[in-house]
């Protein structure tokens, strides 16, 4: 059910957040909506964020299963880039979609949006048509050196496609 409830729409809730309040209705209607998991009932806000921290946070000694906080969240939001590490404002995931600051406000919904967009918005269209990908990158890119940024150590986040 969850593939079902993180769609297009969810995406552009989150993305429209700021913008509309049907939208900031339709996004807390979903995130607290309860599915079973593993024969438990827990929210999609405790899904998503579980999954983030599975995708991003494991080298800050994440264990299986925790659920990202706003530390980890704030701690590995400058590491993801589309397509390839640099300082453009609209590869570096978190400056593209408006997220100045995360704090203990918005976590949840930068979570929200890197997942939703993953599984139905522009960047799951970009892997399947461009072969752009999510790519997670060293920390603190602002501080880097461009020559720090073109030869750092990345991995690319897989949404597991087969389609055509």
């Amino acid at each position: 059910m969850i593939q079902k409830l993180i769609n297009r729409d969810f995406y552009d809730a989150i993305v429209r957040f700021d913008l509309d309040e049907a939208a900031q209705d339709y996004y807390y209607k979903i995130m607290s909506t309860e599915t079973e998991r593993n024969g438990k009932m827990e929210s999609i806000r405790t899904q998503i964020l579980r999954t983030y921290c599975m995708l991003f946070c494991e080298d800050m000694g994440a264990k299986l299963g925790q659920i990202a906080g706003p530390d980890e969240v704030e701690a590995t939001a400058d590491r993801l880039y589309i397509g390839r590490p640099s300082f453009d404002p609209s590869h570096w995931y978190r400056m593209k979609y408006h997220f100045p600051v995360i704090d203990d406000d918005n976590y949840d919904r930068f979570a929200a949006l890197v997942i939703a967009d993953l599984n139905a918005g522009p960047l799951r269209e970009a892997v399947l048509h461009n072969g752009d990908m999510l790519l997670v990158g060293a920390a603190d890119p602002l501080y880097m050196t461009s020559d720090e940024r073109k030869n750092q150590e990345i991995r690319t986040i897989s949404i597991g496609v087969n389609e055509k």
